[in-house]
């Protein structure tokens, strides 16, 4: 069912909204109220009616419903002044006044059927799991591949980045010589997941292919062999390696297709790849351009809260990183943008971790960080940045043993992430804490080898070698880290951010290996 008004086209069950032939970038719960107003436009929904739908009856503030107003409005053309197919009713509720038309798709029988018009391909990324080819020969098998499918999906349906394909839908092309280009073009996906699964010997070896749906071209594509022992746990596994495998690779490919577009076609979501995908995003410069893009996302979408926490983020760091000329401002703007983020999508798990990250480093209320940074990997277990963001928010906090074992998760999401070098630095600042120096050695030297021109591993060596009694060699990396950030001195570390508390034995070592007051 997709419901019609003016140019406007919405489509519940795929979550797109179009004007015309573009897609309307809008963020979920705007979205679910736009759908609750749709579907109850014969009545005045109240501001509880609104809230048991769209929230599920918890607490919203009146101003986290407005913003959400005002961003649904927005992203139809309307206004609060205008009020032309959203109008409030004082002291009533709001009712959809827009004419609608509804229309139903109706579709061939099979995949081999051609639609009528094939569905449009959304603005951001679009994904369908195909079911995966039982090789075994054997019937029972298929309920293992079918399962296999299922968990796959559901796992890359929690980055709510990423448009998936439910399972019904695919489902349909089971058993079925398919046409990838012809798959994509059905389903209005950009990329098609396949697999097969084959058991031999007590042992599974599943293989899957991402595949580019318009071109055929492959991806990403890998093998993962296992014992046949607990179902359910294999499962786990290999959903575990197949998302973290293929998250970053579609990830990496719409940054390549947002570089190519032409300035003039640049949506929100465009400049807001634009700006995560600076080639060197903690240097000056580089927060400097990703703020620009991000800042322009805004413009473009002011209900975009992945813009506004990557926008609050940069500000952030250029406070921890002392890049800010106005620090006070940067602070203030900093949790301005995160609390905008939050108060238009705290259900989404990057904009919670970014956003207790970004409190963590600034605010220091421990209890509420924690619970949001929680709360962010419980609402997707398969995310990095859920993980990342929880290893610096616990690290604040002083639980070390919890900030290891979340840094260690996040390697395990992404391997071979370009950032890794934080985690690692994150780590080694964790193993000073517990005294475990030797172990905050090793981390720091990885994170240098993935990234010289990072001060922290300089200074987690440092203070690490220190305490190992290394005079010579501790004095050498605070004088590399002192050459890499000439600005740097004890008291202003300390000032700059609550990275300094609980850090009593890192601000020791760092006195013992000569860094500058």
């Amino acid at each position: 069912m997709r419901y019609l008004f003016e140019d406007y086209a919405f489509d519940p069950d795929r979550r797109e909204l179009h004007r015309g032939a573009d897609v309307v970038s809008i963020a979920p719960q705007v979205f679910d109220l736009l759908d609750y107003l749709i579907r109850n436009r014969e009545r005045v929904v109240s501001k509880d009616d609104l809230i048991n739908a769209v929230w599920n009856g918890r607490s919203v503030s009146d101003a986290a419903l407005t913003t959400r107003l005002n961003a649904a409005r927005c992203a139809i053309g309307d206004s609060g002044e205008k009020q032309r197919l959203i109008k409030t009713l004082p002291r009533k509720g709001l009712r959809f006044v827009g004419q609608v038309r509804e229309a139903r798709e109706v579709a061939g029988p099979n995949p081999g059927d051609a639609p009528e018009s094939a569905p449009a391909v959304p603005d951001k990324p679009s994904i369908a799991v195909l079911p995966f080819a039982n090789m075994s020969g054997d019937p029972e098998q298929e309920y293992f591949a079918d399962g296999m499918v299922e968990e796959i999906t559901t796992a890359l349906s929690q980055f709510k980045w990423l448009f998936v394909i439910a399972r019904n839908s695919s489902f349909t092309f089971k058993s079925k010589a398919v046409d990838i280009k012809e798959v994509g073009r059905r389903l209005g996906v950009r990329y098609v997941l396949e697999g097969a699964v084959r058991k031999a010997s007590g042992k599974v070896r599943i293989t899957c292919q991402l595949i580019e749906a318009a071109t055929g071209a492959h991806i990403w594509a890998d093998r993962f062999e296992r014992d046949m022992t607990d179902i359910f746990a294999l499962q786990d596994d290999v959903t575990l390696a197949v998302v973290s495998a293929i998250q970053p690779k579609l990830f990496q490919a719409e940054i390549a297709i947002a570089t190519q577009r032409r300035p003039e076609d640049l949506t929100a979501y465009n400049f807001f790849l634009r700006a995560i995908q600076q080639p060197h995003p903690l240097t000056r410069e580089g927060l400097a351009e990703a703020l620009r893009l991000v800042q322009r996302a805004l413009e473009l979408d002011p209900g975009f809260a992945w813009a506004a926490a990557l926008a609050g983020a940069c500000h952030t760091e250029n406070v921890v990183r002392n890049y800010a000329i106005d620090p006070q401002f940067e602070r203030k703007e900093a949790v301005r943008l995160m609390r905008l983020a939050l108060s238009l999508d705290d259900g989404d798990p990057d904009t919670l971790a970014s956003a207790a990250l970004i409190s963590a480093l600034l605010v220091g209320d421990c209890e509420t960080e924690i619970e949001m940074s929680d709360r962010a990997v419980k609402l997707n277990p398969n995310s990095y940045r859920a993980w990342h963001c929880r290893g610096w928010v616990y690290k604040i906090a002083g639980q070390p043993e919890e900030t290891i074992r979340s840094f260690e998760r996040a390697m395990r999401m992404s391997p071979v992430d370009p950032q890794l070098y934080t985690a690692f630095t994150g780590m080694g600042f964790a193993f000073i804490e517990l005294r475990r120096f030797d172990e905050a050695m090793v981390a720091g030297k990885k994170a240098l080898r993935q990234n010289p021109g990072y001060p922290g591993p300089y200074r987690c060596l440092a203070s690490a070698l220190a305490h190992l009694g290394r005079d010579a060699e501790a004095r050498e990396a605070a004088a590399r880290a002192v050459e890499v950030d000439p600005a740097f001195t004890i008291s202003a570390w300390i000032a700059r951010s609550q990275l300094s508390k609980n850090a009593n034995l890192m601000i020791e070592g760092f006195r013992k290996a000569g860094l500058p007051e």
